[in-house]
């Protein structure tokens, strides 16, 4: 069966990204860009695999993306409506109308999603954000993969921001990079 694995940079603190939805203090270079490119390339969106070289990377972990408005909504800023055109995309969003054949709005129960497609054949589920919609999946989610950044930024969007739930996950891969920053796998206990 399928795993749903939440795949995410955040901050020493916990956040995914500031009050504004910015990230830009979580970088992506050097060694741990290097990293990834090669064990998660199809993480990359389609505007910079080709820059990236990964037009013709096969997908190593993933074939399909959920993600929240919040997620999808700087790539529609940039003028991208279908910004993982290589992985089945869904967006979770009671209010965003369709942009694109290519990606499927979802407005309720990502749950049920997301157990409709544990049972179908393919590659493992990405959880690409947001914090809300992590906190939603949280039942759901078999995997985490953080990309944990040595910032600290004190109010942000959170990994997870839901109700208290305690759920535990236990540590099964650490990778550490000279830069600070740590990439650490949890599988649920």
């Amino acid at each position: 069966m399928r795993k749903l694995t939440y795949y995410v940079a955040a901050t020493l603190d916990g956040y995914i990204a500031g009050p504004d939805g910015s990230y830009d203090f979580l970088p992506f270079e050097g060694e741990v860009q290097e990293a990834i490119l090669a064990e998660y390339p199809e993480t990359m969106p389609v505007h910079v695999r080709g820059p990236f070289g990964l037009s013709a990377t096969p997908h190593r972990h993933f074939d399909t993306v959920i993600m929240g408005r919040g997620t999808y909504e700087p790539a529609l800023k940039a003028g991208i409506t279908s910004p993982y055109t290589h992985l089945k995309q869904y967006v979770v969003s009671r209010t965003l109308a369709p942009a694109d054949p290519e990606v499927e709005i979802v407005a309720d129960d990502p749950a049920a999603l997301v157990r409709d497609l544990k049972r179908q054949g393919g590659m493992d589920i990405w959880l690409a954000g947001g914090g809300k919609l992590a906190a939603t999946l949280l039942a759901e989610i078999d995997e985490l993969i953080i990309k944990r950044n040595p910032v600290v930024i004190g109010s942000g969007i959170p990994l997870f921001d839901g109700p208290f739930a305690p759920t535990g996950f236990r540590p099964t891969a650490r990778r550490d990079f000279d830069s600070g920053v740590s990439i650490v796998t949890y599988t649920r206990k």
